[in-house]
């Protein structure tokens, strides 16, 4: 493995995963906020200051670890989860919907500012490598945070999405996962179906919708 170019390419991912992170949990703690929870507010969450969210096993150790012991065909990590108590929430099972998707939502408007900057720079003329090699790295890490958060299984965002959706009795079946979810869902991600089934289809989908949002800036620069 070439060191250069895995110096050059964690340089290039490092401002868009930090923010991808740092913005993803923030917005949780703020949506809680607005909804009556103020635990993550008082715990001092709700920052856009890297540290308070970085976990160093999940956003440091372990995405590393998969890069070198891969050659970067696999990467996972995760960051310190925002604190929410929800049964603080003004309508616990309808707001945790809003709350839980405030983290993926905040991805997607992630993805499609870094899509807007490489229009930017590319009507600007600037060819530089690292830039436009950024912004790219920033549509990308969004997405791909976007659609795994999304999974329709306890912890992940789009399982406590589903199990405020669905009628009660479901609801709680559904979230007596939780406490194997995880374990469930890396047996998944490992399978490759998750990729397959999943990942591939809903970035194809979440791209193609960026695509033509950005559509209208693509005209005026022209």
């Amino acid at each position: 493995m070439d060191f250069a170019q895995i110096i050059q390419t964690v340089a290039i991912y490092a401002l868009p995963v930090l923010f991808a992170i740092t913005v993803h949990e923030a917005a949780h703690g703020y949506a809680a906020r607005h909804f009556g929870d103020n635990t993550a507010w008082s715990q001092g969450r709700v920052t856009l200051n890297p540290i308070k969210h970085i976990d160093p096993v999940g956003t440091l150790l372990m995405p590393l670890i998969l890069y070198f012991a891969t050659g970067g065909n696999f990467l996972f990590g995760y960051a310190k989860p925002v604190p929410v108590n929800f049964g603080r929430l003004r309508n616990p099972k309808r707001d945790m919907v809003w709350v839980a998707l405030a983290g993926p939502g905040s991805n997607f408007l992630q993805a499609l500012a870094w899509g807007a900057l490489l229009l930017v720079l590319h009507a600007l003329g600037l060819h530089e490598r690292f830039f436009l090699g950024m912004c790219v790295a920033g549509v990308n890490v969004n997405l791909v945070m976007f659609a795994f958060n999304l999974f329709p299984l306890p912890p992940l965002d789009g399982g406590r999405i589903l199990v405020g959706l669905l009628p009660w009795k479901q609801a709680v079946a559904l979230s007596r996962i939780e406490p194997w979810g995880f374990f469930i869902v890396m047996a998944l991600v490992i399978s490759g179906l998750v990729g397959s089934f999943w990942l591939g289809p809903l970035i194809a989908l979440s791209r193609g919708l960026i695509n033509l949002l950005l559509t209208p800036l693509g005209w005026l620069l022209l």
